[in-house]
């Protein structure tokens, strides 16, 4: 057997040491030098407000130093899972949340977490208190209840209203509905005369609407689980010519959607802050990576009713800055 000369073996490393310091003179770090990848899972990018979203997550855990990529889960739960294979497959550090299905996307995070991928959710709950690290969440409920008083102030005490609902599976679809009910409820005479899904999808909420109009054309009001389906049910009432019989009524605080209030195309939404909310996980997941572990499971976001008197405050998803 020939023996390899100490020369010979000191070479290598020699030149490795050589090139690592190449790249820090021209500025560059070498390629394990970085924290790491992190991913943004995000339920749809069919709507501005969660581009928002996601967009805002990302670009935090750049700032922080991150490899970002967004994967986009097209509302799909099959789809959500595949983009979890991915991730842990792929050595991702950790995951910025906002799934598909509170209680079907449960069986993702848990696989990440056995992987050692945590997970943040932010924006929509998994129903599950022992999987991802961290939840901030918007109180959908609390706002709903602002805005049922609001409703009730507005279409009066008498009266025919129809609920447009999210996506039947979300949480957020039932704390809006059980905010808004726990107001109105108590308004014996408005009566509740449709609720169907649109699924939190505008071009749904359009052709759901158009079939409710025609069985209710005397209809007065209507509650849109989310901004999308609001601006979708304005599009019908424009198209059936009954812009100035329905009042609409919204949430999300979409940007269309806060210039349709100021312009009195829509009564009122509500603003939930998707800035705040991805920046918060960002964060969360770095000091997670960088060794904390006291998170609380729950964090809920205040949300703020938009209507005329106020809407000159609220822009770009969230609050004006103060001039």
């Amino acid at each position: 057997m020939r023996l390899r000369s100490p020369l010979s073996l000191l070479l290598p490393c020699a030149l490795a040491l050589l090139a690592v310091l190449a790249a820090c003179k021209r500025g560059e770090a070498p390629a394990s030098a970085g924290p790491g990848k992190v991913a943004v899972i995000v339920s749809t990018l069919n709507n501005p407000w969660f581009v928002v979203l996601a967009d805002t997550a990302r670009d935090r855990a750049r700032e922080l130093g991150y490899d970002v990529t967004i994967f986009d889960s097209q509302n799909d739960p099959a789809k959500e899972s595949t983009n979890f294979d991915n991730v842990i497959a792929s050595g991702y550090k950790a995951v910025l949340f906002n799934c598909t299905d509170a209680s079907g996307s449960v069986a993702n995070v848990r696989r990440a977490k056995a992987a050692g991928v945590p997970v943040f959710c932010m924006d929509r709950e998994i129903a599950a208190n022992d999987a991802a690290v961290t939840q901030i969440l918007s109180d959908s409920y609390s706002g709903c209840v602002a805005l049922g008083q609001y409703f009730v102030r507005q279409v009066g005490e008498t009266g025919t209203y129809a609920e447009l609902l999210g996506i039947v599976a979300d949480t957020n679809t039932r704390s809006r509905s059980q905010g808004f009910h726990s107001v109105v409820d108590h308004s014996p005479n408005l009566k509740m005369v449709a609720q169907q899904s649109a699924e939190f999808d505008r071009s749904k909420a359009l052709e759901v609407f158009e079939a409710i109009l025609q069985a209710h054309p005397d209809l007065n009001a209507v509650f849109c689980g989310n901004d999308a389906m609001a601006l979708g049910a304005y599009q019908a009432l424009l198209a059936a010519g009954k812009t100035a019989q329905v009042k609409i009524f919204g949430f999300d605080g979409d940007n269309e959607a806060v210039k349709d209030v100021a312009e009195g195309k829509i009564a009122a939404t509500v603003m939930q802050y998707p800035k705040i909310m991805a920046r918060t996980v960002a964060e969360d997941a770095d000091r997670y990576i960088k060794g904390e572990r006291n998170f609380p499971q729950r964090t809920p976001v205040a949300v703020e009713l938009v209507t005329p008197d106020n809407v000159g405050k609220f822009g770009d998803y969230g609050r004006k800055a103060a001039p």
